[in-house]
């Protein structure tokens, strides 16, 4: 199977090469059946990528340990379901599995638009076929994931070898989460090939109009999607394995995650400037090649060794490889912006300071302002040693110094953009708009203040979060009010056919809202606080309410490791409340180590038990118990801005004439046949 796969990759770069050389002959020659042959060898590497895929996959699920890969990441014990998260365990899968989930993309594509925009297709054909042969060649000849195990013979030639069982999975990714974390990560990263591959192909073909961004807006917010949950599990992942308390560290492979989601995001927002107003054409087509740029240099970042990080995998020759790829990029985004720079004119300019406009044009420079601060920060001791020959690291002190009032900035402009007009907003209007949210904020912010929460930072945060919230809720209570006066429903099933009636505002609104759950959850970090203690059966620690006896200790034997377990009891006011088992795992394949947090978690506050292991002098085992608020909110908030994205995605209902029947007496419906009345339904279009 292993041979069978290697082939599989083989003629998946060969056709990629044809998709790409005969992609361009099309676009010069416009031979209509060149076109049809280099789309379905397009189609063609897809599908011999989604084979060689499988094919690995399989040599997990058979433990053919012939397969240094399978080796290197799996063993006989391992779970059936962690045989699947071992697939990206390591460089070479990890990079076949990126190529999988692009073929993904490019498959869909391929075969949505396959009889349309004719002018367009052949060259958004050759640039995904361009991103997949570089991907292509690290499968094959770089990193092929399916390299046989080998050891040197006696004649100096190499002899083929097969072990007994392999050295298993890496603890870090034995939690269920890391089986979908990866593949929303990478589905968010490839996702956002789509995009940029139209925004090239639109500005080569010069491209009439907006077309190309109708084509693209849900493939864009598809890749959004799954990046925004991507982090989000990532946070999570960290959370209940790391043990060291938060969810968010400024780690540079989580920083390289959340740089394309950061100009994904100013896209996603600007790009609705140029379909109302023609403007910012430029500014929308560079925020997409630097959303395309962003996902290469995590890659990068992830792959290279340049950075250290709990996430990356070891140092590796691979980065020069994608610094050739981001160079070429570039350039040719570059060179394509030159040469039809004059087609990216705008057709309108901003006519004032206060309009909706203006709002998305402050939340763009702001989102690349944070952008710039993350990206610095993190290649900061890449740059520093080429520069003065030491690594010099920037911690989360100046993270949080630099993002925190960027973030609150946000914040507030997530609540005023609904609130403003397009073009210019009058005073009138900004009086009534604005009254009853900043009413609703300032008295949030003052019951918090007297309630004793004095951390600035934190106390304006809970403040917008209310005014955003009031926004919101003001927004669908106009439009569900005049749906209820029109049809007499309720708020709530007026509300549901607004959010239908326009899927992508009420839906964005939705994703406001979940991000507002999120920003009271940061808030709430502010008040985090932690105990640590050596503990011996018997033996209690006071954290806040809780009370946390230890009651014993125990080990567990399972088939891919011992956990070392401690029986915890929480009390509350001298009444037991639950039990928590805080573990560390010792895999004995490798040796290595991993914990399981213990968490108790209500929507006010976590209790987080962590073994901390035992004490070098008296063998003790060591809690480390931490108190950290409103961290549910996170989560709770992401469910809702996927949510969001989600209903954003769906089409619209389309108000329907129809006639219905008056009611009328039946004797009077016999003699005179149905009365019609005019009354509105919804359709889907």
């Amino acid at each position: 199977m292993d041979v069978f796969g290697s082939f599989a990759l083989i003629l998946a770069f060969i056709c990629a090469v044809y998709a790409f050389g005969g992609g361009i002959a099309a676009i010069l020659t416009r031979h209509p059946l060149l076109v049809k042959s280099t789309r379905q060898a397009g189609i063609a590497t897809c599908c011999l990528i989604f084979i060689s895929t499988f094919s690995l996959e399989y040599l997990f699920f058979s433990d053919n340990f012939s397969a240094a890969y399978v080796v290197a990441h799996s063993n006989r014990a391992l779970a059936t379901f962690y045989k699947i998260a071992a697939l990206w365990a390591g460089q070479e899968g990890s990079l076949l599995f990126w190529s999988f989930l692009l073929a993904i993309y490019v498959f869909s594509v391929l075969i949505a638009y396959r009889n349309k925009n004719g002018e367009l297709m052949p060259y958004v054909g050759v640039i995904l076929a361009g991103v997949q042969i570089f991907f292509l060649t690290l499968n094959n000849f770089v990193a092929s994931p399916f390299k046989a195990l080998a050891v040197p013979g006696a004649h100096g030639a190499m002899d083929l070898v097969a072990r007994a069982d392999g050295n298993g999975l890496t603890p870090l990714l034995q939690y269920p989460e890391m089986v979908i974390h990866p593949p929303n990560l990478y589905s968010g990263y490839t996702g956002f090939t789509i995009p940029f591959a139209f925004a090239l192909a639109a500005l080569l073909a010069r491209y009439p109009g907006e077309k190309w961004i109708h084509l693209t807006r849900k493939w864009t917010m598809i890749a959004w999607g799954f990046q925004t949950a991507g982090i989000l599990l990532g946070a999570h992942w960290a959370y209940a394995v790391l043990g060291w308390g938060g969810y968010w560290g400024w780690d540079p492979v989580e920083n390289a995650s959340l740089l394309p989601w950061l100009t994904g995001t100013a896209f996603l927002h600007s790009v609705m400037m140029q379909e109302k107003r023609g403007m910012m054409k430029v500014w929308n087509v560079w925020l997409v090649f630097t959303t395309f740029l962003l996902c290469i240099t995590g890659t990068f970042l992830t792959r290279s060794g340049v950075v250290s990080s709990v996430h990356a995998f070891a140092q590796s020759s691979i980065g020069t490889w994608f610094v050739g790829f981001l160079a070429i990029i570039f350039a040719v985004c570059l060179v394509a912006y030159l040469k039809n720079r004059d087609y990216l004119k705008s057709e309108n300019q901003l006519d004032a300071i206060v309009s909706r406009e203006s709002s998305f044009l402050f939340n763009n420079l702001i989102l690349l302002v944070s952008c710039i601060a993350v990206l610095s920060g993190t290649l900061f001791p890449v740059l520093s040693e080429a520069l003065s020959g030491s690594k010099i690291s920037v911690g989360a002190p100046f993270f949080n110094k630099v993002n925190i009032p960027i973030g609150l900035l946000l914040l507030f402009l997530t609540g005023v953009g609904p609130l403003l007009a397009w073009r210019k907003t009058s005073v009138e209007s900004l009086k009534r708009n604005f009254a009853w949210p900043l009413m609703v904020g300032v008295v949030a912010g003052a019951i918090i203040f007297l309630l004793g929460y004095r951390e600035v930072y934190s106390l304006i945060c809970f403040s917008l979060c209310f005014f955003v919230t009031a926004t919101i809720v003001m927004e669908f209570y106009r439009g569900a009010k005049v749906i209820r006066v029109r049809s007499g429903a309720s708020y709530l099933t007026s509300a549901i056919e607004l959010t239908m009636r326009n899927t992508r505002r009420y839906g964005g609104y939705i994703v406001h809202m979940g991000m507002v759950l999120i920003f009271i959850g940061l808030a709430g970090a502010a008040f985090n606080h932690d105990v640590q203690k050596e503990m011996q059966p018997g033996s209690s620690m006071q954290l806040g309410k809780y009370k946390l006896v230890l009651q014993s200790f125990d080990s567990k034997p399972e088939a891919n490791y011992t956990g070392l377990r401690l029986n915890v009891e929480v009390f509350v006011n001298d009444k037991p409340l639950m039990m928590l088992y805080p573990e560390r795992r010792i895999f004995e394949t490798n040796g290595e180590t991993g914990t399981m947090v213990a968490i108790y978690s209500t929507l006010r506050e976590d209790l987080y038990v962590v073994y901390a292991g035992q004490s070098p002098d008296t063998k003790l085992p060591v809690i480390h118990a931490y108190l950290n608020p409103l961290v549910k909110w996170i989560w709770f908030g992401g469910v809702i801005v996927v949510f969001g994205t989600l209903v954003a995605l769906l089409p619209n209902r389309r108000a329907v004439l129809v006639l219905a029947g008056a009611k009328q007496p039946a004797e009077e419906q016999l003699v005179h046949g149905m009365t019609p009345s005019v009354t509105y339904r919804e359709g889907h279009d």
